[in-house]
C-alpha cells in the first residue's frame, strides 16, 4: 500500500493571495492534521531563496518569496485530497487545472528537482552507504558512464565528491546520490 501511494504523489502548485503564502502553508498543514490527510499531502513549501541588500549599516540578509502567490504541496492526488486543498483558506486554485473541478498536472520531475536546489533542499532522498575510497559508477550527469572514486563525503547534503580519470588526468567533481552507484 505505501509502495503504491510513493507512485502516485507528485508535487502541485497552488495559486494564493499574495501575501498569505505562509498562511496557506500553516492552514494546510493544519487540516492535513484534523482531517486525516497525512497519507495524502505529504508536504507543503513556500518556495523562498536568500537576498543580500545593500543599506546603509552594511550588507543585509532576508529572506524573499521566489514565486510570490504561489505554494507547492506534494500530494496524492485524490477526491478528498483535492477538496480539502482546493478549499483550504486563501487558495485560489490550482496552477494547471482547466476548472470546472479538473484535477490540474503535477509538475515534472526535474522541475521540481531544479526549484528544491535552488532552494538548499536535495531534491530526492538516495541511501546509499559509500566510504572515502570506495569505486563508484556514475550513472547520470556530465560524467555518466564513468567510473570514479569518493574522496569526500556529504550525508547531510546527499552528496559525494569524486576523483574521475579525464583525457589522462584525476578531475574532482560533486555528484549527488541519485546520480551515483555502488560497484560490486
Amino acid at each position: 500500500m505505501a509502495e503504491e501511494l510513493e507512485s502516485q504523489k507528485a508535487w502541485y502548485v497552488l495559486h494564493t493571495y499574495s501575501g498569505y503564502e505562509n498562511k496557506v502553508k500553516q492552514n494546510l498543514e493544519s487540516r492535513t492534521e484534523s482531517m486525516g490527510m497525512e497519507d495524502n499531502i505529504l508536504q507543503v513549501l513556500v518556495p523562498e531563496q536568500e537576498v543580500y541588500e545593500n543599506t546603509e549599516e552594511g550588507v543585509e540578509r532576508k529572506t524573499e518569496k521566489t514565486f510570490p502567490g504561489y505554494v507547492l504541496v506534494e500530494m496524492v492526488m485524490s477526491d478528498e485530497a483535492w477538496y480539502v486543498v482546493r478549499n483550504t483558506p486563501n487558495v485560489t486554485g490550482f496552477v494547471g487545472s482547466h476548472g470546472a473541478g479538473s484535477k490540474p498536472s503535477p509538475l515534472y520531475p526535474e522541475e521540481v528537482d531544479n526549484l528544491l536546489r535552488s532552494m538548499g533542499m536535495n531534491p530526492r532522498k538516495v541511501d546509499i552507504e559509500v566510504e572515502i575510497g570506495e569505486n563508484i559508477q556514475i550513472i547520470s550527469g556530465a560524467f555518466a558512464g564513468m567510473e570514479g572514486t569518493i574522496t569526500e563525503v556529504e550525508p547531510e547534503k546527499g552528496k559525494v565528491k569524486a576523483s574521475v580519470q579525464m583525457f589522462g588526468r584525476e578531475t574532482t567533481t560533486e555528484l549527488d546520490y541519485h546520480q551515483i552507484a555502488k560497484m560490486d
